[in-house]
């Protein structure tokens, strides 16, 4: 690659005896330890990327060499990619090796990987896009066609610990919707939130740079402006809609890709200070005996969420929506406030993670008897979700309890629904990105809006969707046909089956479970 100035970098004035183009010059030039791309498709950024990673593994210690790790989303793009490194290693006449494969040991899975070897004793490896796969190594980290990772989140935080020994991270890809992480961190970046330097290429920037006529240049065609227009109008005219053109060529993300609730809508209905409470079984928490696990979690709700339940209104009635896990994923409960003008609001939600069945009941239980005026409640009755759902019914009764086997009908049927709260303002749900990556996974699949199966890692562990599917049960719930029952409460009796008519079940002194009618609601 011949030396240029700085003049012509940053004019990118074609020069057919120039190897990369203006933009791609500017790409390397670009030192910043994050940056982005976000590109029209085939405009060769990776291909120069892989002539900056081949020069940086060349270099010797002193001269600030380093190891480079590639991380593309298809294992083609990984072997495409390390031929470009070992063709520019020679372009430079670099020694290194010819191009390897290793085999790497991910739990129990041998993960194939590409590699070169230079002489100065650092190299250029091509990764799957497999998170663990970055654990342990240190080098600087290309993420390839970044928004079509299916787990980019959990690969950008493997990528970014390596930044603490002065590591770098370049993230490349044309946009995969507006709702993509790609595309929020580009977003977050322009509005000074995230310190990623961005580069925007659109076709019409690369042409101006000399894209087509490089094309030209490699297949020994006259160039002409009226080629270069013709090209160009048939590249957008091939695509199946112009949304789809903009997107692939000119760095537009689509509102569609699939994403059910735009983001700029989620955020609009999110509130700063609105409790998230966060409950996680402790380490043998199951080897412990039944009462001190419901002690344990009894000290829990007095301390941390009796406060909160003080505050709702008594005024106002009460909705509860529910989305269950066991392992792995979160319980996720939400209670809805619902005001004289119909806006639902979330007080607080409460996540659980590992916690037992049983002691996921007496929380459940808990805060339903303590939510005043409670008019309904929805809960996730799929698979062992079947249990907890049960658990309520019997206690509150089916009228005032749907149990709720998530499929494509209840999908189709409630999710719009539930769209209309945010599109009218009638919800308010906590700021946090947890729950709008929750909320960012309902997509629409086959028609059908619901939650797509992928996981993501939040703030305190893996995911999946798990608040969006307790705020629509609270929505769904929020619009049954219960209604509060007035009371006045009997003085207390000595009798306990005598007490149990008149006592106040919004303010239980144990956990047990008491027969209710609750035809009509309470």
């Amino acid at each position: 690659m011949q030396q240029s100035s700085s003049a012509a970098i940053l004019s990118g004035a074609f020069d057919k005896k120039e190897v990369l183009l203006g933009y791609q010059k500017r790409w390397i030039a670009d030192d910043s330890p994050l940056k982005i791309a976000q590109k029209s498709r085939r405009t060769g950024l990776t291909w120069a990327q892989a002539a900056d990673d081949a020069l940086d593994a060349s270099k010797s210690p002193s001269a600030g060499g380093t190891n480079c790790f590639y991380v593309g989303s298809q294992k083609e793009m990984a072997r495409e990619y390390i031929d470009a490194v070992a063709m520019w290693a020679k372009a430079y006449d670099k020694a290194c090796s010819e191009i390897g494969e290793e085999v790497l040991q991910d739990g129990d899975k041998d993960i194939l990987t590409f590699v070169v070897y230079f002489a100065s004793g650092y190299k250029v490896q091509a990764l799957s896009s497999r998170p663990s796969n970055l654990r342990g190594m240190q080098g600087n980290v290309t993420i390839d066609e970044a928004a079509f990772h299916e787990h980019l989140a959990e690969v950008l935080k493997a990528a970014l610990a390596l930044t603490m020994w002065g590591a770098k991270v370049r993230l490349i890809s044309t946009h995969n919707g507006v709702a993509n992480l790609f595309n929020q961190l580009i977003q977050d970046s322009l509005a000074g939130k995230k310190r990623y330097s961005v580069h925007t290429i659109t076709l019409d920037d690369a042409c101006r740079d000399g894209l087509y006529k490089r094309i030209c240049q490699v297949k020994r065609t006259e160039w002409s402006q009226t080629a270069e227009d013709e090209w160009k109008a048939g590249l957008l005219k091939d695509t199946a809609t112009e949304d789809d053109a903009l997107e692939e060529y000119y760095c537009v993300p689509k509102q569609s890709g699939g994403q059910y609730l735009p983001r700029l809508l989620i955020e609009s209905a999110m509130q700063p200070d609105i409790p998230i409470l966060y409950l996680e079984a402790p380490k043998g928490f199951l080897e412990w005996t039944n009462d001190q696990r419901a002690g344990f979690v009894g000290d829990w709700l007095a301390s941390e969420l009796d406060p909160l339940l003080d505050q709702l209104s008594p005024e106002l009635s009460h909705a509860f929506g529910e989305d269950f896990a066991r392992k792995g994923d979160l319980t996720v409960l939400a209670p809805l406030e619902i005001g004289k003008d119909l806006q639902r609001r979330v007080p607080f939600l409460v996540e659980l993670r590992m916690m037992t069945y049983d002691q996921q009941r007496q929380i459940v239980l808990h805060i339903m008897r303590r939510l005043p005026r409670l008019s309904g409640a929805a809960f996730d009755a799929t698979g062992n979700g079947g249990y907890l759902a049960e658990a309520a019914a019997l206690t509150f009764g089916t009228d005032l309890v749907e149990q709720v086997m998530l499929n494509d009908p209840w999908y189709r049927e409630w999710m719009p629904k539930f769209k209309s709260g945010f599109e009218d303002g009638l919800i308010t749900i906590p700021r946090h990105q947890d729950i709008l990556d929750d909320l960012s996974k309902i997509q629409t699949i086959n028609g059908v809006p619901k939650i797509d199966r992928s996981k993501n890692a939040g703030g305190t562990g893996q995911r999946h969707g798990d608040s969006a599917i307790a705020l629509a049960m609270a929505w769904r719930a929020s619009l049954m046909d219960g209604y509060a029952i007035e009371y006045t409460a009997l003085p207390k009796s000595t009798s306990r089956w005598d007490g149990a008519a008149s006592r106040n079940f919004n303010r239980p002194d144990d956990d047990d479970d008491y027969p209710i009618s609750t035809k009509g609601g309470w």
